[in-house]
């Protein structure tokens, strides 16, 4: 019988060293799908004759000696808005309910190319719109230890399916905190890479100035293995830039790292088991070596709202396309226009039709300057607000998420709490720099989330940082 408690790492190591092939793993991993995603519903599609196949082939090559590195047989979950070839991609939309890809992503073609297995697709908030993984057309995922409360999102099939053992490790997307929210929540790593080190050729669109795809994994170590093969320049996406080379040294200690705390995270709003555990996050950093400052990031107040405004239009134009003629369903009309309406209307949610409009309105004659050009100036002041200090630090630490997992139906009626969920996860995306989640601890025995931010394309440090962290606790 196979332990499913197998990190990237452990597995590679125990299949190079013959003690279990990839086909058993996959199986055993299918076989906790079975009995377990009935409950959870991690997975919306599980492509059991693929990854059986794939693991197959990665079991010949190891035979030939052949392996293609540390990836080769792992079994990983997808979030359901990349695109894998032939296979249904619905972003979480009855929408899409019907529709198949016609090409594989650029980190699909990339995990592909490392021999990595493709267990399915997973849930997700419509479009990756949401916090908790409630507004998926397809019903809500559960949190993988406690029934009544939310995994996050948007990404939260991919977090539950990676913390209740249905995969050893998952790719999500991040906007405004939709890998390291949901990380919190379930426990586990979550990563969002500087914007650009990743292509989005492939992914489903929601507001493309913020969205990044990143790692979902039970250690900082997975994380790194993972992104580093999907990170890169990519012609398909020419936001990509190679950045600088992406080289961790995973130090035991933090000698000498300057980590500053911006007090503008540490007001009221914290749950108090959070911030008790955050606080004994920053002792076990301090003893690490660290020099550990209070900093002052005034502008990044406004993240949120600058959010909030600039997302919904995007959303707007991204999602115009998706109207029952070009895409997805069709909702069969006498004019044209009835067509468009209703295929709309019934393919998208409650939060999608509220988004589109938000952002429609703000884009609208006599409305685009006192919203979206305001908003993007500001964006501009909290880029430059990020770059100030990081001359100062090295690091940014904060809480990754308010409170620990919420009631499910706690804060649906109620979209403001639900957007306050991001509170501080949003400024990395507006900022474009890179951000972890990782475990800090339980209270109350759900997962309480630490997030550490650097500066653009510095990836590795932060790596190394989560990785000296994550070390001292084990």
């Amino acid at each position: 019988m196979i332990q499913l408690e197998y990190t990237i790492a452990s597995a590679a190591k125990a299949l190079k060293e013959k003690t279990v092939s990839a086909t058993e793993l996959v199986r055993a991993y299918l076989d906790q799908i079975r009995v377990r995603n009935i409950v959870l519903n991690a997975f919306l599609d599980v492509h059991e004759g693929a990854a059986l196949e794939q693991a197959i082939e990665s079991d010949e090559r190891r035979a030939k000696g052949e392996a293609f590195g540390d990836l080769d047989g792992i079994p990983l979950a997808i979030k359901d808005n990349i695109l894998i070839e032939g296979t249904r991609t619905t972003a979480g939309s009855r929408i899409l309910e019907t529709y198949k890809a016609t090409n594989d992503s650029t980190v699909i073609k990339k995990l592909r190319n490392e021999g990595a297995v493709f267990l399915g697709k997973t849930n997700m908030d419509e479009f990756a719109m949401g916090s908790s993984t409630e507004n998926s057309a397809y019903g809500p995922t559960q949190h993988p230890r406690d029934p009544e409360r939310v995994p996050g999102g948007s990404s939260g099939g991919s977090a539950c399916a990676v913390a209740a053992d249905l995969c050893i490790a998952a790719l999500g997307s991040d906007t405004g905190g939709s890998i390291r929210q949901p990380a919190a929540f379930c426990g586990i790593v979550g990563f969002k890479p500087s914007y650009g080190h990743v292509s989005r050729s492939g992914l489903i669109a929601m507001a493309s100035s913020f969205d990044q795809i990143g790692p979902m994994t039970k250690s900082v170590e997975d994380a790194s293995l993972l992104f580093k093969a999907i990170a890169g320049s990519d012609p398909l996406d020419q936001t990509t830039s190679m950045g600088r080379p992406f080289n961790p040294s995973f130090p035991k200690n933090l000698k000498g790292v300057r980590i500053g705390l911006p007090k503008q995270a540490w007001g009221d709003g914290i749950d108090a088991g959070v911030r008790a555990h955050v606080e004994e996050a920053i002792e076990i950093i301090k003893s690490l070596g660290a020099i550990v400052t209070e900093v002052d990031l005034p502008e990044t107040e406004e993240a949120l709202a600058v959010y909030y405004i600039l997302m919904p239009c995007e959303v707007s134009a991204n999602l115009e396309r998706f109207d029952g003629i070009r895409y997805g369903r069709r909702e069969t009309s006498d004019t044209l226009l009835e067509t468009y309406l209703n295929s709309r209307g019934n393919g998208l949610g409650e939060e999608v039709r509220r988004r589109v409009m938000l952002g429609t309105y703000a884009l609208s004659q006599g409305y685009y300057d006192a919203y979206y050009r305001q908003a993007a100036k500001v964006r501009a002041l909290i880029h430059q607000a990020y770059t100030r200090v990081f001359e100062e630090v090295d690091i940014l630490l904060t809480p990754t998420t308010p409170s620990t997992a919420f009631k499910r139906g706690e804060k649906t009626d109620d979209p403001l709490a639900m957007y306050l969920e991001d509170v501080f996860t949003v400024g990395a995306n507006v900022a474009g720099v890179p951000s972890i989640s990782l475990s800090c601890g339980d209270h109350e025995g759900l997962p309480v989330g630490l997030q550490m931010t650097a500066q653009r394309f510095a990836d590795d440090e932060l790596i190394d940082a989560a990785y000296a962290y994550e070390q001292a606790r084990l």
